[in-house]
């Protein structure tokens, strides 16, 4: 895993005017929100106070799901700024040979302003036709987007839609030739030192804008004070000062289409104003960078939880009253030690003699991501643990190495896992999948040598069902 070097400098919470027993309330909160990841907090620019929940690490990159919209927005900025294009251009004047064989005149009327604030004119995500499909070259992203119907005169209504952030991805690799990540790297990346960046594509190549990429949660942190600093970084202006200030200001009001508190405040150019003065990146499944310039401070947080608006109200209890003048030199910043939980139970049972590594097939297969697990299997290995899933052919699928009472990252370092024995029929299994928001966890019962009885349950999910029971037989 390539090494995140540390830029940011560090500082005592004390010496930038924290209160450090403010920084435990709000770390001890997020603790009791199942599957925070990290947490970050800066003031005066500098890091006071960061921790990460075990197995999660500081040098791995995280997806960001639609934080990777503020990263989207800055690069549009930049590209107004060096004007190749204009806020009030026509969208079918930039694309226009994705058109629909008949334009409507509320296509016609979508201008780029429209696309940044998510008042196009649909009245759902116009990413309904598209689904997440990438690498699937035959589908024509732009084509499949632009022919969603238009039923709303643009400007009229906000709607949350991540098609519209893929069309400014689309614009600018039209405008310059170059992939937006790549557009990003000589004007933002690299000056704030963010390395080892990657997006996702569609499958021509354009990065998809909305969602996609994957940072480490310091570079979060460095594009949080980026924007804090209204785009100067050193004696470089990296993004226009203006630009972020309408990013980053309520342009629509996106109450009617939002329910929880901080996402009824408005929304800017694809940033959302909180519910205090300050605005975000707001990822799915708890990705944040909370931008406060009352205070002068920024917070990133990676999650993998349900409980977003808790995640963004633990901030405000604990951190509202904690910003005052420096009552001490410097010093180190907070770094405590966190970890998710593990399963309960004993390292050890009588029925592991069960398990020797037999192939138990599910009486209904399980989907997880894209892989149809049609067989599971089990075997000691040691003081670990190893669950392998088979295909229909009981071909092996993949597999985790499982520690007690600790996580223990397989050799590719792309999962992570632990293992108990809550009694001695039951083995409960808790797998994370680093560097994003998703985990499993699991039992398996085991009535005899030959039948096992499973039930499995994923953190978070766009759609689809989050759990599974069945039945297995040798």
């Amino acid at each position: 895993m390539p090494m995140t070097v540390r830029r940011l400098p560090r500082t005592s919470p004390e010496a930038a005017g924290v209160d450090p027993g403010a920084v435990g309330r709000l770390f001890a909160a997020l603790d009791g929100i199942e599957d925070v990841h990290s947490a970050m907090i800066l003031r005066h620019g500098s890091v006071v106070a960061e921790t990460w929940w075990a197995p999660h690490e500081p040098e791995r990159r995280h997806q960001m799901f639609s934080v990777s919209k503020a990263f989207t927005s800055m690069a549009i900025g930049i590209a107004v700024g060096e004007r190749l294009l204009s806020v009030d251009d026509r969208v079918v004047d930039l694309l226009p040979d994705a058109l629909p064989e008949t334009v409507s005149d509320n296509l016609a009327a979508m201008r780029v302003e429209h696309l940044l604030t998510m008042t196009t004119g649909h009245d759902a995500s116009s990413m309904q036709g598209i689904g997440r499909t990438l690498g699937r070259p035959e589908l024509d992203w732009m084509r499949a987007i632009l022919a969603v119907d238009v039923p709303l005169e643009p400007g009229s209504r906000f709607v949350y839609d991540t098609g519209a952030t893929y069309l400014l991805s689309a614009i600018l690799h039209r405008l310059t030739g170059t992939r937006l990540l790549d557009w990003l790297r000589p004007r933002v990346l690299d000056p704030l030192g963010i390395t080892g960046a990657t997006w996702e594509q569609d499958g021509q190549g354009i990065d998809v804008g909305g969602y996609g990429l994957s940072i480490a949660t310091e570079d979060m942190a460095a594009f949080g004070q980026l924007l804090l600093q209204r785009g100067r970084w050193g004696d470089a202006q990296l993004i226009p000062a203006d630009w972020i200030d309408r990013a980053m200001s309520p342009l629509v009001d996106s109450s009617p289409q939002s329910w929880d508190a901080d996402w009824r405040q408005g929304y800017g150019y694809q940033l959302w104003r909180c519910d205090v003065d300050a605005a975000r990146a707001d990822g799915a499944f708890g990705q944040f960078i909370i931008v406060w310039p009352e205070h002068n401070a920024v917070i990133a947080i990676t999650s993998g939880t349900s409980r977003t608006q808790a995640a963004l109200k633990a901030v405000w209890d604990a951190l509202g009253d904690a910003f005052g003048e420096p009552t001490a030199q410097d010093g180190d910043a907070l770094t405590p030690a966190h970890a998710l939980v593990t399963p309960h139970g004993a390292p050890t049972s009588p029925r592991e003699a069960d398990l020797r590594g037999r192939v138990r097939i599910l009486s209904e297969p399980i989907q997880v991501e894209d892989a149809e697990i049609h067989g599971l299997s089990f075997e000691r290995a040691g003081e670990e643990l190893v669950l392998r899933a088979h295909d229909a052919a009981g071909e092996l699928l993949g597999e985790a190495r499982a520690a007690h009472d600790a996580w223990r990252a397989n050799d590719a370092e792309t999962l992570a896992a632990s293992f108990a024995w809550p009694d001695e029929r039951t083995l409960a299994v808790t797998i994370i999948a680093l560097g994003t928001p998703f985990s499993w966890s699991g039992t398996a019962t085991f009535d005899g040598a030959d039948v096992v009885a499973l039930a499995w349950a994923q953190n978070v999910a766009f759609e689809g069902p989050t759990s599974w029971t069945a039945t297995a037989h040798s």
